[in-house]
């Protein structure tokens, strides 16, 4: 293929998908065009930059073609290329689980900045709703000798969880061995009872979307499984309170609880928890300086 019919080309599906309303069309178009022709964005920004040619065959040409049509129609970019990198992690995700998102990554960050702080080398860990398995598995590979209880309810879910959980333990055996995955109701009281009053830090990212509010996105509305968007009640606070009432009980005195919530929600999440077994509490923000987050200490 010459480098200008890999501009044009490439130009092209650009504006298709702007057509489509997609904000970061040039760089969804790459993308795609990468994975289908198994290589790097960069490397296509190389052949572009430098002039040179750039060898595709006609299945990668009719693979590009599919995304695109796939794409164009607001599918998720990650649920067509399979995958989405999440802090160290490369995680498997598909229809029937959450897709990641960087403000999670924030969180994830503030309980393994609290583990540091407090010299826990061998922590217990608790990750309720544990989706696609990008916090617990986050915390197990990064927080040596931690060892992670993570919580899923639904089976499809729960699938691509254990997915990504093999994943991990065949590149890191000592962290596959660390992760303990469970079906389960995380606000049940009978789930991980045995570690009540012991864990150390639970980090969660509940269902918290309000119903009163649904996703303008078709890409989350239509995508995301409804179960791990909705919080249960028209503010979308039903199912976190739910969680922190359960994270109370898991946790020993002094023990942390970070958990994720919207934007709408940061006071009535501090004044619950104050209510509900926890000390202290506090909000964080996550990398646009919105409340994202309940920090807080039972």
């Amino acid at each position: 293929m010459g480098i200008e019919t890999l501009r044009q080309m490439l130009a092209e599906a650009t504006d298709r998908l702007k057509d489509a309303g997609i904000e970061t069309a040039r760089y969804d178009a790459r993308l795609l065009f990468a994975e289908a022709c198994d290589t790097s964005p960069r490397d296509i920004d190389k052949a572009l930059l430098m002039g040179d040619g750039f060898e595709a065959s006609d299945r990668q040409l009719a693979d590009f073609r599919s995304m695109m049509d796939r794409r164009a129609a607001r599918e998720p970019l990650q649920y067509i290329v399979g995958h989405v990198p999440f802090r160290y992690l490369d995680l498997q995700v598909g229809p029937g689980v959450f897709i990641p998102r960087q403000e999670t990554e924030v969180v994830v960050q503030a309980g393994i900045d609290w583990l540091t702080r407090e010299g826990l080398y061998a922590p217990k860990v608790v990750d309720l709703c544990a989706g696609s398995g990008a916090i617990g598995l986050s915390i197990v590979t990064e927080v040596r000798g931690a060892e992670v209880w993570a919580v899923e309810k639904y089976p499809e879910t729960l699938a691509w969880t254990k997915r990504n959980a093999k994943l991990v333990a065949g590149n890191d055996p000592a962290a596959g061995y660390n992760y303990h995955l469970q079906a389960g109701d995380a606000t049940d009281t009978t789930t991980l009872a045995a570690l009540d009053d012991s864990v150390d830090l639970v980090v969660t990212n509940p269902p918290y979307v309000p119903m009163s509010q649904p996703p303008q996105q078709p890409e989350v509305r239509d995508y995301d499984p409804q179960a791990a968007l909705y919080g249960g009640s028209a503010d979308g606070t039903l199912i976190p309170e739910q969680i922190v009432r359960r994270s109370a009980a898991l946790l020993r005195k002094g023990g942390a609880l970070v958990l994720e919530h919207d934007i709408t929600q940061a006071d009535r999440m501090l004044t619950y928890a104050l209510s509900n077994g926890f000390s202290q509490a506090r909000t964080g923000l996550d990398y646009t300086s919105r409340p994202r987050y309940l920090f807080a200490i039972k």
